[in-house]
């Protein structure tokens, strides 16, 4: 029964289209049959050459058929959420609940100083009550640099409450003094005295060993603390928790612990939003539109998150490295949210304090956001302070429920997406918030280097869930619906795609010097099945990327980004994997640099692929782009000077086309190689290995 006089914050739509999109896949599932019958029923016999390779293609279509079927649970049902923001306000405008926001950051090296304070900035300036509103900074790297910022910054604020407007040339001058003192790499001794804070940094501390840093560098309770028109600023404070060499930290999800217990004693928001440090706050309405979800009062009281989409603005036009990932965040997040929710990306994120920390949800449960916050802090500012800081001691979880029961989840790298299917597990749901302003912007891989290397990252993590308790078959078994469970193996199963599409580029190039045929031909009827699942999946899949506001080159890019990530990053996730597994290597959380040169920038902006460094990744991906321009020329070479007949080259035209599009996607790796003579080449010594490796597999293929 539906509460009397009620009005709901947000409303559901499901996505138009559905039905025929679910005609298009039952007629691909039909031809994937049809295809599928045809490599049982053409199996060749023992004697015959080829049969290793047939062995070979029909694994890996049998697995490319079991993905594409886990990936219809992210197009079967989605929808798509909007909020009254209008009704939150006269409904709730006097008891809007206090919201923390945590922001995390763990090297100044590679997330520089002035980003990160920036970001700081822009969430402190929401259009929302400044009581109700706190603002951490987590500095995992423990650099007093990022202090100095912070602090040197937070001074602007009292003399430009909204980060750039009528002071413009003094936020600019500091943003060049932070730019300075970080290029310079250390604190001056007259700085030190300037500011007290200074003295927590002792002269043998280092990032990795240090004692907990805590200051609250705003104190919101204090009504002193206004801007130059005298409205309050939120509190904000720094910390740096305890770091030592024989103590486990567990990286992000560690930070984000201490920050919750932190935080739990000076404001205790109802509602925490956690962002990366480069992900600046793009609409100040932001919080208003994830409260209309916890808000509500009919359906508000089971949700636990709303997750943001995570984006970029420093993009190219065609999105040279596909990390946008534009159908996730238009399409199967939609999918996920009409199943119970999407996947927790670690960013830009507001969850219920009670579900983050470990609460079950129940059906009579209900918030009264009415009831005002308990939480009285009465120390001052000094004591409180001190007393705090063991709340982010190395020592202070051991023997507790911290990273099991309560807060993130340890022992993956990809603690988020573990963090948010416990929570589902626990009887919650989450919504997935996508609107037309983007409410979180961030700093996308300018390199080829950093993107493959960030996806590795990623696919290593999402490989450990697989073989963990955390999988969502296992986990999710009987606490969240079955799409949903499927849904995350879309995500899970990422790494899986390496073989079987090494398979894909590989065998059909050795094997069309060898003359064996590895499809039917253009007069077979077994042809058909297979021409419509490639017109049908390619035109489907151009079509999908338009209408989420890619481009035709944009598509291109995307379709050369999953061969790159599936040949090189997951292959060597999957490496990495295997050699921890037997002891050989420890896992390791690498964060992606956000600092490029001026070079690397402008070629970034006129869209030209940067390699330049002698990575393993590159001469993997050099070799498979050499192998299949040989083979292609090779047999273009054969096919003229032994005068092959027309029914020969028939048989074999699905091959050369294969060879010729993998040829066709590798044109940027290919000027890398051979044309191009700026620093954002392929180094010669990848070139050179990757060549005598190429030749000598097609030679020795051709005997």
């Amino acid at each position: 029964m539906g509460v009397e006089g009620y009005l709901p914050l947000f409303e559901t739509e499901e996505l138009k289209g559905r039905i025929a999109y679910r005609l298009y896949a039952l007629s691909v599932l039909v031809c994937i049959s049809l295809f599928l019958a045809y490599r049982v029923t053409h199996f060749p016999g023992k004697e015959e050459d080829g049969r290793w390779a047939w062995i070979g293609m029909f694994g890996a279509e049998l697995w490319f058929s079991l993905y594409w079927m886990i990936n219809q649970s992210a197009r079967w049902k989605p929808v798509i959420r909007r909020t009254f923001k209008d009704r939150l306000s006269q409904k709730y405008e006097n008891e809007l609940p206090g919201v923390d926001i945590f922001v995390c950051t763990a090297d100044p090296k590679i997330e520089p100083p002035a980003m990160v304070i920036n970001t700081v900035l822009s969430v402190m300036a929401y259009d929302y009550p400044p009581e109700k509103l706190s603002v951490y900074l987590s500095d995992d790297g423990g650099s007093d640099l990022t202090f100095y910022a912070l602090d040197l910054k937070i001074q602007g604020v009292f003399e430009n409450p909204h980060h750039i407007g009528v002071h413009l040339k003094l936020y600019k001058d500091m943003e060049n003094r932070v730019e300075i003192v970080t290029t310079q790499g250390e604190i001056t001794e007259e700085m030190r005295k300037a500011h007290k804070g200074f003295l927590e940094w002792v002269l043998d501390s280092n990032p990795r060993d240090h004692q907990t840093i805590l200051q609250i560098l705003i104190d919101g309770r204090d009504h002193n603390f206004v801007d130059m028109e005298g409205k309050q600023l939120p509190t904000l404070v720094y910390m740096a928790r305890e770091k030592r060499p024989n103590y486990h930290h567990n990286f992000k999800a560690g930070a984000m612990n201490a920050l919750i217990r932190v935080s739990s004693q000076i404001s205790n928001g109802e509602i925490i939003l956690n962002v990366d440090c480069d992900m600046y706050s793009n609409n100040s309405e932001s919080i208003r539109d994830a409260l209309c979800f916890f808000m509500d009062e009919e359906k508000g009281n089971e949700i636990a998150f709303v997750q943001y989409p995570q984006v970029f603005n420093n993009n190219t036009k065609n999105d040279i490295y596909g990390s946008l990932i534009r159908i996730g965040i238009e399409l199967e997040l939609h999918g996920l949210d009409g199943y119970g929710g999407p996947l927790y990306v670690g960013t830009g994120c507001f969850h219920r304090r009670e579900a983050l920390c470990g609460r079950k949800y129940n059906k009579e449960y209900k918030r009264d956001w009415k009831r005002e916050n308990t939480k009285k802090v009465k120390f001052n500012v000094k004591e409180l302070e001190e007393k705090l800081k063991g709340l982010s001691s190395c020592t202070y979880e051991v023997k507790t429920g911290w990273g099991k029961e309560m807060g993130l989840v340890y022992g993956c790298p990809v603690e988020d997406v573990v963090t948010g299917l416990t929570i589902k597990c626990r009887g919650w749901r989450a919504i997935y918030f996508n609107p037309a302003r983007r409410s979180f912007l961030g700093l996308a891989p300018t390199t080829l280097a950093q993107a493959l290397l960030q996806h590795k990252r990623w696919c290593e993590g999402h490989f450990k869930i697989v073989f963990s308790k955390h999988y969502s078959l296992w986990q999710g078994h009987g606490r969240i619906k079955a799409g949903l469970q499927i849904g995350y193996c879309i995500y899970n199963m990422w790494g899986f795609n390496c073989i079987p599409t090494l398979c894909y580029i590989i065998i059909p190039s050795l094997c069309l010097l060898q003359g064996i045929v590895l499809f039917p031909s253009i007069s077979s009827p077994w042809f058909i099945p297979l021409a419509y699942l490639v017109i049908a999946k390619y035109t489907y899949s151009l079509g999908e990327f338009l209408f989420c506001g890619g481009t035709l080159q944009g598509w291109w890019n995307d379709q050369r980004m999953w061969m790159f990530r599936r040949t090189s990053s997951y292959l060597f996730a999957l490496i990495d994997l295997i050699l921890q597994a037997l002891g050989f290597s420890k896992s390791a959380f690498l964060i992606t640099a956000k600092v490029t040169d001026t070079d690397v920038s402008q070629r970034y902006e006129k869209e030209i692929m940067e390699f330049g460094i002698p990575s393993p990744l590159f001469l993997i991906l050099a070799t498979l782009a050499l192998l299949n321009l040989f083979s292609l020329v090779m047999m273009s070479f054969k096919s003229v000077v032994m005068n092959m007949k027309a029914g020969d080259l028939e048989a074999l035209s699905m091959q050369m086309l294969l060879c010729g599009t993998v040829v066709a996607l590798n044109l940027p790796v290919y000027q890398a190689l051979f044309r191009r003579k700026d620093k954002g080449r392929i180094p010669s010594s990848i070139t050179f290995k990757s060549v005598v490796l190429a030749l000598s597999a097609c030679i020795m293929s051709s005997y």
